[in-house]
C-alpha cells in the first residue's frame, strides 16, 4: 500500500453535522442532501456483504456457476441521526443472505455521520475504512469479509466523488466550514468545502465535499477546475462569501458566471463591529437594505443607513457600498 494510503485520518469533531447545518435557512434541504451519502454508504456495504456470500462480483460470469445469484432488492426504511433513509436491501435467489450491517429487524443506524462525511470528503484511507467497518459491525467477522465490504464501499465512494455532472447549473453555492480535527496527535482547524448546486429542474444536489487545511481562493480554484473536469460547462450564478481572491478564481474557470455575495456573511461581518446596545437598531436598518424590492430602494436605504451610522461605524456602509456598486444614472 502506498504512503498516501497509510496517511493517518483526521478524527472528526462529533458536532460536525451541527456545524454543517448551523445558521442556514435551508437546513432541512441540506439534511436531505446528506441522506444520500448515508444511503450510498450503507447500500454499498450491503452489496459487499452479498458479494462475500456469493463469492463473485456483481455482473460476473462466475455467478452462473456458483449455484446462487443476486435476486434484486427489497425496500426498507431505517432511522439514522435525525432522519429516515429508504434503503434497497439486496437479495439472493436461495434466501441465504443475512445482512449484518443492517439486520432484518433493525430500524436504527446512529452515530456515524461524521465518519461518513470524512469518507466522502477524501478524509479516510482504505485502512481507516476497514477499521471503521470492524467497529460498526461489532461482531466477529473474518478479515476476508471486511476486505470484501471495504472494496465495495471504496469503489462506491470513488464513483460518487468522480461521477459526471450536468453541463449547466443555474445556481451553485460554495462555502467552507471550519472544524476542529485531531491529526497525528494534534488538534487543528480544518476546512470542509461544500458545493451544492441547483439543477435545471430546481432541485438541489450535493456536488462534492473536499477537506482542506484552510479556506483559500487557491483551493476554490482547484475545486472549480475539478467540477469542470466532471462536465460542468456553465454556471449562471455562484453564491459565495466575501473571501479575497474568490471572484478572480471563479472568473478564471467560469468567466460568464455572475458572482453573488452571501448576504448572511455580510450581515455577520457588519455586526462584528457593533456594540451590544446598538446591534438591534443597526440590524433593523441593515434589513431595509437587503430586503429592498429593487436596487434603487436598496441604494436609498444604504444612503439613509450611512447618514445614521457612518460617524460611529464608518466601515459598515463602505463594505455594503462595495457590494452594491454605484447608483445608476437614471435613479
Amino acid at each position: 500500500m502506498s504512503t498516501e494510503a497509510n496517511k493517518p485520518t483526521p478524527s472528526f469533531d462529533p458536532q460536525l453535522l451541527k456545524q454543517l447545518l448551523a445558521e442556514r435557512k435551508t437546513a432541512g434541504e441540506i439534511e436531505d442532501l446528506l441522506k444520500d451519502l448515508r444511503k450510498a454508504f450503507i447500500e454499498e456495504a450491503l452489496q459487499g456483504e452479498l458479494t462475500h456470500l456469493l463469492g463473485y462480483e456483481k455482473h460476473s460470469p462466475a455467478g452462473r456457476r456458483s449455484g446462487n445469484s443476486r435476486n434484486g432488492s427489497s425496500r426498507k426504511t431505517i432511522r439514522t441521526d435525525g432522519s429516515e433513509v429508504e434503503l434497497q436491501i439486496p437479495r439472493d435467489r436461495n434466501g441465504e443472505f443475512e445482512p449484518q450491517l443492517i439486520g432484518k429487524h433493525q430500524r436504527r443506524w446512529d452515530g456515524f455521520d461524521d465518519t461518513i462525511l470524512a469518507l466522502y470528503a477524501r478524509g479516510m484511507t482504505t485502512r481507516d475504512i476497514q477499521s471503521f467497518l470492524r467497529q460498526k459491525y461489532d461482531i466477529e467477522v473474518s478479515p476476508e469479509f471486511i476486505s470484501t465490504v471495504c472494496e465495495s464501499v471504496s469503489a462506491g465512494v470513488a464513483e460518487w466523488r468522480t461521477r459526471p455532472l450536468s453541463k449547466v447549473w443555474p445556481i451553485l453555492y460554495l462555502d467552507a466550514l471550519f472544524l476542529k480535527v485531531r491529526e497525528e496527535g494534534k488538534v487543528m482547524t480544518k476546512a470542509l468545502y461544500v458545493a451544492v448546486g441547483v439543477n435545471l429542474q430546481g432541485r438541489k444536489e450535493l456536488l462534492g465535499l473536499w477537506l482542506g487545511a484552510s479556506e483559500g481562493a487557491k483551493f476554490y480554484l482547484q475545486l472549480l477546475n475539478e467540477l469542470k473536469s466532471r462536465g460542468v460547462e456553465d454556471i449562471f450564478i455562484l453564491c459565495v462569501d466575501g473571501l479575497k481572491g474568490l471572484p478572480e478564481a471563479i472568473e478564471t474557470v467560469y468567466p460568464r458566471a455572475t458572482v453573488q455575495t452571501c448576504v448572511a456573511h455580510l450581515v455577520r461581518h457588519s455586526l462584528s463591529f457593533v456594540s451590544e446596545k446598538d446591534r438591534k437598531e443597526l440590524a433593523a436598518d441593515l434589513k431595509r437594505i437587503y430586503q429592498a424590492v429593487s436596487e434603487a430602494e436598496a441604494l436609498k436605504a444604504l444612503e439613509e443607513f450611512q447618514v445614521a451610522w457612518d460617524r460611529k461605524y464608518p466601515v459598515i456602509a463602505k463594505s455594503w457600498r462595495a457590494r452594491l456598486g454605484p447608483c445608476p444614472p437614471d435613479v
